[in-house]
Parts: C-alpha cells; structure tokens; sequence
C-alpha cells in the first residue's frame, strides 16, 4: 500500500495558474501508475492526468488537454499537476490516486489508494 497527502490547492483567478503535489509514502512509488481525479459538487469524479511508472508517458482528460501537465518525481516520491489557464469550470477537489500496475488507466475504480483531496477553487 502507498500513502497520498495532496497539497497546492487554493482560491485562484480565471487564467491564473497552480501546482498540485502529491507526496507518497509506505511503498516504492515507482511501482505505481498515479493519476489526478478531480469531483465537482453535485458530480461524479473525473478522470484529469495520468502518468506511467518512468514518467515518460502521460494522458489527460479532454477538458484539460493542453493546460495541465502531470508529472512525477520518483526520487522525492512525489507527484505534480501543474495547471494553467485555469477556468471556474475547473474548480473541484482534487484527487491523487495510484494503484500498482504497469498500464495506465483512466477509470477510478482500478486505483485503490487515494489521497484525501486538496480543494481548488477558481473565479471568474
């Protein structure tokens, strides 16, 4: 098992930027696929970032495509989300989760371990 705290979040402008980092702990980080999750109130969660193991592969849900980068550290066990442009169609709590495995996904019910969430909220 491996242990997530996200940090980062905050209250931010329209067209400001943000980075999210998620730190790990417990298990080897480079063991596991990691992606950011985020969740609206009122909706269900969605599928953001995505990166392999090496880090030299990523994925991104269509609404962020071209204004997030996900990344990761495996040396400092931690994991990034860099977002600019950001939108108010962006505000949510956002989620880092993992699971162990070599393929990527994007449905949340194959990772099972989650940080508790960091909030991000943009106005317009």
């Amino acid at each position: 098992q491996v242990q997530l705290v996200e940090s980062g979040g905050g209250l931010v402008q329209a067209g400001e930027s943000l980075r999210l980092s998620c730190a790990a702990s417990g298990s080897a980080f480079s063991n596991y696929i990691i992606a950011w999750f985020r969740q609206a109130p009122g909706k269900e969660r969605e599928f953001v970032a995505t990166i392999n193991r090496v880090g030299d592969r990523t994925y991104y849900g269509d609404s962020v495509k071209g204004r997030f980068a996900i990344s990761r550290d495996n040396v400092r066990n931690t994991l990034y989300l860099q977002m600019n442009s950001l939108k108010p169609e962006d505000t949510a709590v956002y989620f880092c989760a993992a699971r162990r495995s070599v393929t990527p996904t994007i449905t949340p019910e194959l990772y099972d371990n989650w940080g508790q969430g960091t909030q991000v909220t943009v106005s317009s």
